[in-house]
């Protein structure tokens, strides 16, 4: 009978043991869901960098195969023209200040206003 009671205490303290070990010790329920909630970021962040290389790829590959992808980005990127062409630069103008007939009623600079 002895026997049998040191039996149930040591597979109740291994029960204890393991259950201790799958809650609070490494590789926990809770370290498993940080680590499925970082591989899920992960996931999303590769999946950004994969479409980057795919453009990037593309464009290497529309660089090396033709003139046209030169041409275009010899124009805006370094402003080039083509022999003949004539070049306009439109220019916007930033607005004329208000005109005030009385200099007494004419808003102070922002420098002198008070905060």
């Amino acid at each position: 009978m002895r026997r049998i009671v040191w039996l149930l205490l040591a597979l109740v303290l291994l029960l204890t043991w393991l259950q201790y070990k799958f809650w609070f010790g490494a590789g926990s329920s809770s370290d498993v869901v940080a680590l499925e909630s970082q591989v899920i970021v992960q996931k999303r962040e590769n999946a950004g960098l994969q479409e980057r290389n795919d453009a990037l790829a593309a464009e290497v590959e529309d660089l090396k195969s033709g003139e046209a992808a030169v041409e275009e980005r010899a124009r805006s990127e370094l402003g080039m023209i083509k022999p003949g062409e004539k070049f306009y630069r439109v220019v916007e103008s930033t607005p004329p200040p208000p005109v005030v007939d009385d200099p007494d009623e004419a808003p102070a600079p922002a420098s002198e206003q008070a905060p």
